[in-house]
Order: structure tokens, then sequence, then C-alpha cells
């Protein structure tokens, strides 16, 4: 290899520097500032363009950055980015330079030249197209004014060095991006499951635990957390949830449910808490490598509504709400008016009010609608 064509330090440093902005996204910023000293060239641009006229930019050196007056015009030269298009007919993932695409009678006649690149005072162009994600393609284009002279070969080489790396960084971007929000989604969507969640091994070690199932440590007497352990006070019902875990478990890497997954826990004087059990498999669990067995316990006592929300679905009153929230929660209409001090007609004229704004006719009706609308989702307080 010629010493002119020889990897720098900056290359090295370049792949570095994708393979941190995988992990962290903010590492793009300023990135295309260095690709371009790189190559001792005065911009770069990293872009997407998918199919018809999508395209998305993703980093690019600030000598680029378009003024928000102009970008309907810079818009319309990046859908119809000339280099791209060429570049993408000598297929993805080779290195090609303007001479490759355009002859100097076309450029000489190209608005793509005339009015976009010599406003950028771009004139000279190393680059690749690659596939990205789909029917996307990423683009990397390096460019010199006409003065500087055009690339050469030893310019090919070091970018064709740091292609692959970058087409893999942002692979690996897109990779960690869906993994994050795979996460926000699943401790959204189990802080407002209406359900104490334990996620435990084959010993009931608990992995994780969502807010609930806090709660119901904390308040319920049939069950505790000890030593990072969910456990049963009652050591048959132990055994029994142990077995369904196990169950789960031996299952969990394949099709087969297990026999038998739910169970009562009782209570004095209260209704019974329910426990379900299904299997967690391995990839799937956020904290651990392992099959682990979701334990899913619900107490019929936990309010079910939130009146904020039951105002929004059904247009009820403020103390409408109140009322539809306690019958929903089990109350009786009498129980409802010793509850809030007031008497049982009251009562009975407001369930009628929110049997017609509900569209029910009778209330057990309004109380199964509430009960299984998305009121109980809301963890706001009232």
């Amino acid at each position: 290899m010629p010493p002119d064509s020889a990897p720098d330090d900056r290359l090295f440093g370049l792949i570095g520097r994708f393979y941190d902005a995988a992990a962290d996204a903010s590492g793009w910023a300023g990135i295309a500032g260095e690709i371009a000293g790189a190559l001792d060239s005065t911009s770069a641009v990293l872009k997407l363009h998918g199919g018809g006229d999508d395209f998305r930019l993703l980093e690019c050196t600030d000598n680029l950055h378009i003024p928000d007056s102009r970008q309907d015009w810079a818009a319309h030269w990046h859908r119809q980015d000339l280099w791209v298009e060429r570049s993408a007919a000598f297929g993805p993932g080779r290195v090609v330079t303007d001479h490759d695409l355009v002859s100097p009678a076309e450029q000489r006649r190209s608005g793509f030249y005339r009015e976009w690149l010599s406003a950028l005072d771009i004139h000279h162009m190393v680059g690749a197209v690659f596939p990205a994600d789909g029917d996307v393609l990423g683009v990397l284009g390096v460019h010199r004014p006409e003065q500087a002279g055009a690339y050469e070969d030893a310019d090919r080489r070091k970018l064709s060095i740091l292609l692959p790396h970058l087409q893999r960084a942002l692979g690996l971007g897109r990779m960690f991006a869906d993994a994050g929000i795979r996460q926000a989604f699943g401790e959204e969507a189990l802080a407002r499951i209406d359900a104490a969640v334990f996620a435990v091994d084959r010993l009931g070690r608990v992995a994780t635990l969502n807010g609930r199932a806090e709660t119901l440590v904390r308040e319920a007497d049939v069950l505790t957390l000890g030593q990072g352990r969910l456990a049963l006070r009652d050591p048959l019902l132990q055994e029994r949830m142990m077995q369904l875990v196990r169950a789960c478990l031996l299952t969990a890497t394949g099709p087969t449910e297990p026999p038998g997954s739910a169970m009562a826990l009782t209570r004095t004087d209260r209704l019974p808490l329910t426990l379900f059990v299904a299997p967690l498999r391995a990839g799937m669990a956020r904290l651990a490598a392992q099959p682990l067995a979701l334990v899913m316990v619900r107490d019929p006592e936990w309010p079910v509504a939130t009146t904020r929300v039951l105002r929004e679905l059904f247009g009820l009153t403020r103390t409408e709400a109140v009322i539809a929230a306690d019958l929903a929660n089990g109350l009786s209409p009498d129980q409802v008016a010793r509850r809030r001090a007031v008497g049982p007609a009251t009562v009975r004229s407001h369930l009628k009010r929110i049997l017609a704004k509900t569209g029910t006719h009778r209330q057990a009706e309004a109380v199964a609608l509430i009960a299984r609308s998305v009121a109980a989702f809301d963890r706001q307080a009232d």
C-alpha cells in the first residue's frame, strides 16, 4: 500500500466514534465534520433516502445547514440529488467520485450543479450509498470546492475503510434504539397494568417488579418479598405457586402451555387475591438472560377507575364520576350514599344520568363498562 493511502490515526479515531455513537445517538453530532477533516475536505453529509421522495438528513457539516426560509428549496435538491441517483446505479457499497457519475458537459448544464452545488461551494465528491434499513439507502458524501482538486484513489481507499464501520454502527444504533423503545414500552405498560407483576426465576428470586407489586408487598398480609424472593405466607400455597413457576419455566423455550397457571389467595374478612403465572421467554427478559416466570396478582378491592378519566370518557360531572367510580368499585347505591354523606335518592338520580351518558340501561352494565374501560390505566390521583 502506498504511504499516502495508509490509514491514519484520524480514520481509527473515527471508527471508534462511529461505535460510540451507535450506543449513544448524541455522539453523531459533529461526526460529519470529522469525516470531512479525515479526507481533507470542506463538507460532508450523512442521510437516508427511502422510496419515492422520502429522505432524512442525519448529520452534516455546519456549512451545509440551510436557513429555515429556504428549507423547501433544500428539500427539492435533496430529493433530486443526482449523485445519489447515479451512485445507486453503480451498486450499494461502491465508493465513487463525481468523475464516475457526471461528465464535464453534464456538469455545465445540470441544475443540480449550477443551482444547488454552486450555492454550497461544492464541486468534487467522494462517497457511496449503502443498504440501511429495508429499501432505505444510507448516503455518505464528502465534498470539496472546484479549486481544491479532484478526489483520487487514496481518498477512495480511506472512505472504503470507514464505510463498513459506518454502516455497521448505524445498524447497531437502530437495534439499540428499537431495544430502548421496547424497554420503555414494557416499563410504561407494566406501570399502568391493573395488576401486580413479578418476574421471578425458578427459586422465586425477583428480577424485576412493577409499582403495583411494590404496593401489594407493603399492604398485603399473604405474601412477602424477603431476601429478594417472592413467597406466600401459607406453606401450601407457596408450594403450589412454585409448582406453577417451575412448570412455566419448563415450557418457556417451547410452545406448550403449563398444566394449570392460576390460583386464589384467600384473606381474612376480605375478597381473595387472584394469581396467574405465565412464562417469559429467554431473551425477552430485560434483566436476565434466562427464562423467567411472570407472577401476576390482582386485588379485586383495588380501585378500577379514576374520576378524571371517567369525566373525559363519558362527559360525567365530577359528582357523577365519583359515584360511578364508587359503583364500579363494588359499592351499592346505599353504601355510596353513606360514604358520600348524601341521600339514597340523590345517588339514584345521579345513577340515571350516568346510565344515560354511558349508553347503558342497568347499573350492572354501567359497572361492567367502567370496570373494563381504560379508566383503570390512569395512575394520576383524583
